[in-house]
């Protein structure tokens, strides 16, 4: 089972989960040093998720004893020009984690792997908020266009996403953040 595409698949996505997540505080810092502090909290909040999504990844790899290695990252941007770059941004990746989590789904289908479909099923629900949320606040993003007191109050007032709360989310390694 070691050599399955489903967990050659998942022990990539260790590595996806956690670029996004540096990605993500890089965003947060960019958002900070523009004195958009509610936008840099909402991605230091997305941050800490996809790192806890990462480690949910290893914790059912170390349930299932199943052989798991930390990667190394990947680079990060940091250089934005407007508040519109970094939200199209993370709206892009997190339609790249949609993809590599319905690959790794249906790699566990197909190699008759119903404890690996059940696992994943959380995340693919997870994927439709994230990329629901990151849609919706780059669309208030390009209409509040250079009114950005529109935007950080849109930011403060709504609830953007579950805020990586989920009751039936999978148990993370060490512990979700």
């Amino acid at each position: 089972m070691t050599d399955s595409r489903f967990l050659q698949l998942l022990r990539e996505q260790v590595g996806h989960e956690f670029d996004a997540h540096q990605q993500y505080v890089a965003i947060a810092v960019w958002f900070d040093s523009q004195d958009l502090p509610r936008l840099a909290r909402h991605y230091y909040r997305q941050a800490v998720e996809e790192r806890n999504h990462a480690m949910m990844i290893v914790q059912y790899m170390l349930d299932r004893n199943l052989t798991i290695a930390i990667p190394a990252g990947s680079p990060v941007r940091n250089d934005f020009t407007d508040v519109v770059g970094p939200i199209a941004l993370a709206l892009a990746q997190e339609g790249e984690v949609t993809a590599q989590i319905e690959a790794i789904f249906q790699a566990a289908r197909a190699e008759g792997d119903p404890l690996g479909e059940q696992f994943l099923l959380w995340f693919l629900k997870e994927q439709v908020e994230e990329v629901a949320s990151a849609t919706t606040l780059l669309t208030v993003a390009q209409r509040a266009g250079t009114n950005l007191f529109d935007l950080e109050n849109y930011v403060a007032r709504e609830q953007i996403g579950d805020a990586g709360e989920s009751a039936d989310a999978p148990a993370a390694a060490g512990g979700a953040l």
